[in-house]
């Protein structure tokens, strides 16, 4: 481990450079707080990059800028790939320090009260750390999955770029939630004879791009700002629902939607493996040779050699700010204020609470000249 005294002074670290760290450290800049942007990837946007080819956003474009920023262009939905290159201009023109290919290892709480960031080749002395990874990014496959036969080929969601990667034959995908219904959609519609496995949980009652999802988004939004959050009694309701995965409807492609691409639809959820082949719990055993995993996604909080999480594995945060651990924030958790937590255009709203509280201790920690002393 690198010596403190060798560690570049840094007053505000953010681990994670998309739209929730990226906001952070805007309203920081404003604020005047030094701060630095670690992320893992080559590019800042990379995270979206690495999505599958055909991903489109599920917000308008006018709702997907992040503070002082408005996204480009003029149709009514962007692309993943848009998204990534307006993160990577955002950082560029607010002039926001990023170090890119950084993979933090470790965070830790000094007994002098500051936190070591640490890096496979460099170390980080912060009065604040903010954790923007968003606790999502460790691919949730079921344990059984080793046991499919070797011949099967097998993809996380977080690995399929687009239907070239299949072998030729069936393809079962595991997990009817959005991405699962967007996979199921295009695999069939490249050719392939598709299985979708699982409930669906629930789809809008209209078109995305229709007239009245336009009428809608409106009354949608406003609900996500201010009546689906912690600050009401349906808000904390549903939270753990939203965390749970068990609430996302389908939204882009739905049921009318994979009928008529010809996937077909079943309830019975994938189970376990016979004779190397995907069972249902029903009792079928598909004899496909590709398996899709979209199953979702683990919180991971293990860089952070602290007690952070409860048992639900999520940290004891209130609105971001770890109250027993002085200095250390989250920004972009699942409903980490409310359902806007999530939105791309609605992380700004965090992030600007997070760095006013991240401001107002720099300040008071901030040594006081000698000459305001002697007044």
């Amino acid at each position: 481990m690198t010596n403190s005294w060798d560690a570049e002074r840094v007053d505000t670290i953010i681990v994670g450079g998309g739209q929730a760290g990226l906001a952070t450290a805007h309203y920081l800049a404003l604020a005047g707080v030094e701060c630095l942007v670690l992320d893992n990837h080559h590019r800042i946007g990379d995270q979206w990059r690495e999505r599958w080819d055909s991903l489109m956003l599920n917000t308008p474009r006018y709702r997907n800028g992040l503070p002082g920023l408005a996204f480009p262009g003029n149709s009514d939905f962007a692309s993943a790939h848009e998204l990534a290159d307006y993160l990577e201009g955002y950082a560029r023109h607010f002039g926001i320090r990023v170090r890119t290919g950084a993979v933090v290892t470790g965070v830790n709480r000094l007994a002098e009260g500051d936190w070591q960031v640490t890096c496979a080749d460099r170390t980080y002395l912060a009065r604040n750390v903010v954790i923007a990874t968003g606790g999502e990014r460790n691919p949730r496959i079921p344990d059984f999955a080793d046991q499919v036969d070797p011949g099967i080929r097998q993809l996380h969601s977080s690995a399929y770029r687009n239907p070239g990667q299949l072998l030729p034959g069936g393809v079962l995908v595991v997990g009817a939630g959005q991405s699962g219904a967007d996979l199921a959609a295009e695999c069939a519609r490249a050719g392939h004879e598709t299985w979708l496995s699982g409930r669906i949980k629930g789809e809008v009652p209209f078109p995305i791009d229709s007239v009245m999802s336009k009428l809608a988004f409106p009354v949608l939004w406003f609900a996500a700002n201010h009546v689906l959050t912690e600050r009401t009694p349906i808000g904390r309701r549903i939270k753990p629902a939203v965390r749970s995965g068990s609430t996302a409807p389908l939204v882009r492609v739905r049921s009318v939607d994979l009928d008529r691409a010809g996937v077909r639809r079943v309830e019975a959820r994938t189970v376990g493996v016979r004779d190397g082949r995907p069972l249902l719990a029903d009792g079928q055993v598909l004899d496909v040779a590709n398996v899709l995993w979209c199953t979702g996604f683990r919180q991971d909080f293990s860089i952070i050699h602290a007690a952070v999480t409860d048992d639900s594995g999520w940290p004891t945060d209130t609105g971001g700010i770890m109250t027993g651990l002085p200095g250390l924030y989250f920004m972009g958790l699942l409903f980490q204020r409310g359902f806007y937590s999530m939105l791309i255009g609605g992380v700004g709203r965090d992030a600007k609470y997070i760095a006013r509280h991240i401001a107002a201790r720099s300040v008071a920690q901030r040594p006081v000249p000698e000459a305001d002393r002697a007044r």
